[in-house]
């Protein structure tokens, strides 16, 4: 059985770093849906900013990932496998860039300033105030959060399956272990 090559240093820091990220965002999305008062202006000045931080560091990824190509998926990988393996990477980054310029046109569109940390950054609106594309994004937003969720669920059983099931070095290829000796 032939075991995955391990990811460049950057691209494993890039990775967990926006894991993290991307579940801390998700966690505040859901509390900020379901909170009123004083928590929700906490929540909203951390989400805008962790936002644009996701895009700006998938954007970092995307430009890595193009001069540092992944592995090679294991050779005895079933051919449905790798396909299912490459098209969710590439929803994963999709999501990862339109969630962050969903949210920003939506604020936008609300006519809502877009304050990062605190008042020392002002982005400027992407969009024209309008009411109704304001409405249409926010749904947009929530749809895609829930689809991001589901794709990260998905992405890390398939980690799972492949470190504890298949053992084909597919999970060890982002995680960070100590090199063998050469021998």
């Amino acid at each position: 059985m032939s075991r995955a090559k391990s990811f460049s240093l950057p691209s494993r820091v890039l990775h967990w770093l926006m894991a993290a990220m991307i579940l801390i965002m998700l966690f505040i999305g859901v509390f900020m849906a379901s909170t009123v008062g004083p928590n929700y202006d906490r929540l909203v000045a951390l989400h805008r900013p962790l936002g644009i931080a996701i895009l700006a560091l998938a954007l970092l990824r995307l430009a890595n990932r193009l001069r540092s190509p992944p592995p090679p998926l294991p050779e005895e990988l079933p051919p449905t496998m790798k396909i299912g393996a490459k098209a969710s990477h590439l929803l994963l980054y999709a999501l990862m860039i339109a969630m962050p310029l969903v949210g920003w046109g939506m604020m936008s569109a609300g006519g809502y300033p877009i304050l990062l940390w605190g008042r020392s950054m002002l982005l400027p609106p992407i969009l024209p105030h309008d009411p109704t594309l304001w409405a249409w994004l926010r749904s947009v937003h929530t749809v895609l959060a829930f689809l991001l969720f589901g794709l990260v669920l998905a992405h890390i059983g398939a980690a799972m399956f492949h470190g504890f099931i298949r053992r084909d070095g597919v999970l060890q290829s982002m995680i960070f272990t100590q090199k063998s000796a050469k021998g």
